[in-house]
């Protein structure tokens, strides 16, 4: 027999509501309705990671509200959001909150990229000096800016403007709102440190630049042939045209000078995924980039020490030893960490309790994970929101065939001995 969705959805509606019955560890966190503008939130029987029920909002009243209705509960694990932490605290005093290891690892992931940003002049690599006789290379020539033009005023003038509205107090949220940017603009404008950082022109990647240094090599040995080249790249794993090549070997060519081409400094991003990630899961040449990166900066190599610090302490739950890592993170010099140490300092207990005991948020991510994935399939935002006569199972009724997200860390770091 053949039943429309809409069918099954309205059965399993009249069904009456199951007995939540006696929850000791709950899991709590928010999923969109209408993205940006209404929110619900799913609540979890940790140990048998089901639904138990859905909120009509994710303030801290309503989860107070129905923590009193539902007396019993020992353990609850949420994010870092206040809102939770609030209404944990006023339904049920006597439970024990714990902060998600996710959430408190993606915060430190988020600080380590803003330090990494705040010191970019380290990444590139220091022009070598010259061991032979031949005369010096001439001095690197200056960024290339961009000509004064209306856009670059007007930018000027918006740069002032975040900086100012930083400057007292206001968060970034509300700075796009009152000056009708994107969040995005306002955040790069408020990492940067000087306007002339944003006047600077970039240079775009290319998918030659992993290649170039042996095109030098090759182009100084006599090979000046373009196609020759490409073969032997695209045998590398190159897979952009040869005339990209021959654009590049056109200023060789018409000077008859040695090639000489400058390595291409690696972005804060990469930079900053390289210090997270587990080392097993880091080329050795990133290795040996990095390693470079870290002895021209001593903030950056304090950093990634404090780093791994914290990845040992929170894969091994020695959650003992935040304290002396807070003590230690904040006596070094990187402002951008000491925002998020202030943060742990705020919620030390369920951060505490995070990286001590076995329980995490990852079911109840799971299960808003399984919402959005039926939000994508055309599942209209009233089917999710709830009702009296809503069971929660409907919550997570379509299957899902999108495989599990990976762990971030697959391999796990070992306490040193």
């Amino acid at each position: 027999m053949r039943v429309g969705r809409d069918t099954l959805l309205g059965l399993l509606r009249r069904l009456p509501e199951p007995d939540v019955g006696q929850v000791t560890v709950l899991g709590v966190d928010d999923f969109a309705l209408r993205k940006g503008h209404v929110y619900g939130s799913i609540l979890l029987e940790m140990h048998t990671h089901r639904p138990v029920d859905v909120l009509p909002d994710r303030e801290a009243a309503t989860l107070a509200d129905w923590l009193q209705a539902h007396p019993g509960v020992q353990i609850i694990c949420r994010d870092r959001a206040g809102a939770y932490a609030d209404g944990a605290r006023t339904g049920a005093p006597e439970a024990i909150q714990v902060a998600d290891r996710w959430h408190l690892w993606h915060n430190l992931c988020e600080a380590v990229q803003k330090t990494v940003i705040r010191h970019r002049t380290c990444l590139p690599e220091p022009a070598s000096l010259a061991t032979d006789t031949s005369p010096p290379p001439a001095p690197a020539a200056e960024p290339a800016r961009r000509p004064e033009t209306p856009a670059t005023n007007r930018l000027r003038e918006r740069y002032t403007a975040v900086h100012e509205l930083l400057g007292k107090g206001m968060q970034r949220k509300v700075i796009a709102a009152r000056l009708g940017l994107h969040p995005d603009t306002i955040a790069r404008y408020a990492d940067a440190a000087t306007v002339d950082e944003l006047l600077i022109s970039k240079h775009r990647s290319s998918k030659l630049d992993p290649f170039k240094d042996y095109l030098d090599a090759r182009w100084n040995d006599g090979c000046t042939d373009a196609a020759q080249l490409t073969k032997e790249l695209r045998a590398q794993g190159y897979c952009g045209t040869d005339r990209t090549v021959r654009r590049y070997l056109e200023p060789l060519r018409t000077s008859g000078s040695p090639a000489s081409h400058t390595a291409t400094p690696p972005k804060p991003r990469q930079v900053t995924s390289w210090i997270t990630c587990h080392p097993d899961q880091v080329s050795e040449s990133r290795k040996l980039r990095l390693k470079a990166i870290l002895a021209r900066c001593p903030e950056l190599h304090t950093l990634a020490e404090l780093v791994t610090d914290f990845a040992k302490m929170l894969c091994n739950r020695a959650g003992d030893r935040l304290t002396a890592w807070l003590d230690t993170a904040e006596a070094a010099d990187l402002p951008d960490l000491h925002i998020f140490t202030a943060g742990l300092r705020k919620n030390l207990a369920a951060v505490t309790n995070g990286l001590t005991l076995p329980w995490n948020s990852g079911a109840v991510e799971g299960t808003v994970c399984r919402i959005k994935a039926a939000q994508t399939r055309h599942v209209r935002p009233r089917e999710l929101r709830p009702t009296t006569k809503t069971r929660p199972d409907t919550v997570v009724a379509v299957p899902i065939t999108r495989s599990p997200p990976e762990p971030f860390f697959r391999v796990r770091w070992q306490l040193a001995p």
